[in-house]
């Protein structure tokens, strides 16, 4: 939204336009509209934090975060000196008619998570919707979140997708649950732990197909930053050889097979393909137009070379 936009939100009536590491003056810091600001942190390069985070934290009454230990770290690594206090799923309900009455009488609190954007499989959902419940304003403030940033960097679809948070812990469930997605229309995305990561990926195999695409986003923003693709058999194989992966990670699926198309379709396309690029280059691109194995595209496209 343009800054000369005479209705101006929230970030934009802060009155300062340094960031809280800058070293300005305690009087310089912003002033900012009473409520709970919902702060994205980085999750992982503590470089990835905005400059409006950085005033939003220093200058609210209040942080709420998940972890006061994890938050200090932050805070200590940009010079922020704010009062913490725990906010997370074992005291929320306990917490929340304090923080609320504090916020209608026009206290700013921000809340965050340990790592990304707040709410996206971490606390907050509850006191978010009783404070709009009460008329209390909710200001987002926008930044990293590992889903995004697994989907930019997966090259699956990622005009059309949909989050699914963590599956269940046993295989059952997990299957049950993954067959009610199986037919969505788009790029899944879960979290998982590398301690269950091979077998939640034979099971998603076992109900999306062997050969349905997959993509691992693992480390995101640090040191040891790793993506992994292939079929989710191939993914699975793969970790349950090498063992379970240390960090956060993402797993990102692709849409499912367009059944519309037919194997007339198909050769229609790898033909045209062949006639403009070479051979692998046009099985991958009729492989990636109709979500399909590229290994069986290249086979399909040996053959009607030798059948032309």
């Amino acid at each position: 939204m343009s800054s000369k936009n005479p209705s101006k939100p929230a970030e934009s009536r802060l009155t300062g336009e340094t960031s809280a590491g800058s070293g300005r003056a305690q009087h310089d810091k912003p002033r900012l509209t009473p409520g709970l600001h919902i702060v994205s942190t980085p999750i992982g390069n503590l470089r990835d934090i905005t400059l409006r985070a950085l005033d939003t934290l220093s200058s609210v009454d209040e942080v709420l975060a998940e972890d006061t230990r994890v938050a200090r770290k932050l805070m200590d690594a940009h010079g922020i000196r704010a009062k913490l206090s725990p906010y997370h799923d074992h005291n929320g309900a306990e917490r929340r008619p304090d923080i609320l009455a504090r916020l209608q009488e026009g206290a700013t609190i921000a809340l965050i998570s340990d790592a990304g954007t707040p709410l996206v499989s971490d606390p907050g959902w509850k006191l978010v919707h009783e404070a709009i419940e009460a008329g209390i304003r909710v200001v987002p403030v926008p930044g990293a979140s590992a889903l995004l940033a697994g989907l930019v960097a997966s090259g699956l679809p990622s005009d059309r997708f949909m989050f699914c948070g963590f599956l269940p812990v046993k295989s059952g469930q997990r299957k049950r649950e993954a067959e009610t997605l199986k037919s969505v229309p788009a790029t899944l995305a879960f979290y998982e732990g590398g301690s269950r990561l091979a077998a939640c990926l034979k099971d998603l195999a076992d109900v999306f197909g062997a050969e349905r695409r997959g993509v691992i986003a693992r480390e995101l923003t640090k040191f040891f930053e790793e993506t992994r693709a292939g079929s989710l058999t191939e993914l699975a194989a793969f970790y349950e050889e090498n063992g379970p992966p240390k960090g956060e990670i993402v797993i990102l699926v692709g849409p499912p097979l367009q059944q519309a198309a037919d194997a007339e379709d198909i050769d229609a396309a790898l033909i045209d393909a062949m006639a403009r690029l070479p051979m692998k280059a046009a099985a991958n691109e009729v492989a990636d137009a109709f979500n399909l194995s590229k290994r069986d595209l290249y086979q399909r496209a040996l053959s009607l070379k030798r059948d032309d």
